[in-house]
Formats: structure tokens, C-alpha cells, sequence
């Protein structure tokens, strides 16, 4: 299997409003670091896994919203808890969205996985993985 990993860092503010939280119900900052692998058995027929360049303008088109953002002002998260967890899949959404919508470029619909990390702290890590449908 070959693989391939684009990554770009974000800085937010959010509040997790449950007791399960602790501390960090209050509005409080993060700075993650975001890793975007790209999975798949054979090479296209420009022996790459996926278009580095184009997987970086996504990663930074799916970032851009969120950059310096507060996560609990916006209405797409509205109810939600914004865990790591859940920003690791709110990622892997935009990017399964891309590969369909061609903007990874030529071969990328032969991908068959995306694996998003968020680096909360040098201890701490999430991560959500999926099969790529086209």
C-alpha cells in the first residue's frame, strides 16, 4: 500500500459544554496539527499516490474557515461538540468531497483511504480513517 501525507497547523478557540470536560468547558484556544494521508495499492500513471500540490490547496481550502476561528460561533457546528475526534472527521468529509468533486486531480478517484491526525499536544493525538467512496 502506498501512502502519501500533506500537513498544515490551525489555530481555533471552542468550548466543550459538558461536565465530562472538566476545564475545558470554558472557551479555551488549541493549535492542532493536521495530517492528511492519502492511501492506495497501485500508483497512477504518473507514479504518485495523489497530486501533492492539489492535496495541499484542499487542505488549505478546508482549513481557512476554521483558522483563528471560534468554533462555537459557527453555524455548521451549531449543537456539536468539537472535539479533536470530531474536527478529524468534519476533515475527512471535506476531503472524501473533493475526491469526488475532481479537485485532487487526475487519479485521485483511485484512492481508497484518507486517515486525518490532529495533533492536540506533543502527548496527545486523534484520528479518523475511512474507505474513500466514489
Amino acid at each position: 500500500m502506498y501512502s502519501v501525507e500533506v500537513s498544515d497547523h490551525i489555530m481555533i478557540a471552542h468550548s466543550l459544554k459538558k461536565e465530562f470536560f472538566g476545564p475545558a468547558q470554558n472557551l479555551h484556544g488549541a493549535t492542532f496539527v493536521i495530517t492528511v494521508a492519502f492511501f492506495r495499492q497501485t500508483l497512477t500513471e504518473n507514479n504518485v499516490v495523489v497530486d501533492i500540490g492539489r492535496a495541499l490547496d484542499v487542505l488549505n481550502e478546508v482549513l481557512s474557515p476554521l483558522r483563528y476561528a471560534n468554533l462555537d460561533e459557527k453555524p455548521e457546528f451549531a449543537g456539536q461538540l468539537t472535539t479533536t475526534e470530531f474536527l478529524c472527521r468534519h476533515i475527512f468529509d471535506q476531503f472524501a468531497l473533493a475526491v469526488r468533486d475532481g479537485r485532487l486531480g487526475d487519479g485521485a478517484e483511485g484512492l481508497e483511504r484518507i486517515r486525518v491526525t490532529l495533533q492536540e499536544t506533543p502527548n496527545a493525538a486523534a484520528t479518523y480513517e475511512g474507505r474513500v467512496g466514489t
